[in-house]
């Protein structure tokens, strides 16, 4: 893709505007065409468009004075994306929106009071088990490792993963996204994530599989989430 060279205007870009996509890789700025599918989305896609088009709604619907103790609570809140410099934060609709969908994800979706953000606890998530879950559910068992957590119970594991053949790599397209069934019990745990009709999902069906995923925390008390995570494993079944 074509490399973006700064200029005396703008030295560096990110985002979409118009037809045009900025991306960063190994920290270059490339850019290339917006595309614009004709393919309306998967069933999942839709839902998480609709939960994201009624969180935009909600932050509509609130009054300006509720909107600016938002704004001031995401002042000290650093983005995820670039530029990645100490003095640039969210906006309050992003902190807002981003507890909408936590929410959202751990089944209890509501209007969000504002909450500011608290750091997260350092996170380390590594394989345990896995097995089938009457021949069409994976039922996917992962160790949880939070340090210097006083309340992991709070705390509830995420993760966005794809199933390949062995040594196959990522392709984040085709990333799914699941929630642990319980919050954690204690700052090193075991939990289960369940991937109903994991076989169709993927379209495989192998006794053993390579299993790419990121993993990230939800805050049950504030639907705030901590930057993700990746990790790679062979999985057998």
């Amino acid at each position: 893709m074509p490399r973006y060279r700064p200029n005396i205007r703008f030295s560096d870009c990110w985002s979409s505007v118009g037809d045009v996509t900025f991306y960063h890789r190994n920290g270059v700025c490339y850019w290339k065409k917006r595309a614009h599918p004709e393919f309306p989305g998967t069933l999942g896609q839709l839902e998480a468009q609709s939960v994201h088009l009624r969180a935009l709604q909600a932050w509509r619907d609130l009054d300006p004075l509720t909107q600016e103790q938002w704004n001031m609570l995401a002042l000290t809140v650093q983005s995820h994306r670039p530029p990645f410099r100490k003095d640039h934060h969210i906006t309050g609709h992003n902190l807002f929106v981003s507890g909408y969908h936590g929410f959202a994800q751990l089944d209890n979706e509501h209007v969000p009071v504002p909450r500011a953000f608290e750091d997260f606890p350092p996170l380390y998530c590594e394989f345990h088990s896995a097995s089938v879950v009457e021949d069409t559910t994976l039922s996917l068992k992962l160790r949880v490792r939070m340090d210097r957590c006083a309340n992991p119970s709070r705390y509830r594991l995420a993760v966005r993963l794809q199933l390949t053949t062995p040594g196959a790599g990522r392709r984040p397209g085709f990333l799914r996204s699941f929630v642990a069934q319980e919050n954690c019990t204690s700052d090193d745990c075991i939990v289960e994530v369940l991937v109903p009709g994991y076989k169709d999902i993927w379209d495989l069906d192998l006794p053993e599989y390579q299993v790419h995923f990121r993993y990230f925390l939800l805050d049950s008390e504030t639907g705030y989430r901590n930057i993700y995570c990746r990790k790679s494993f062979l999985m057998g079944l």
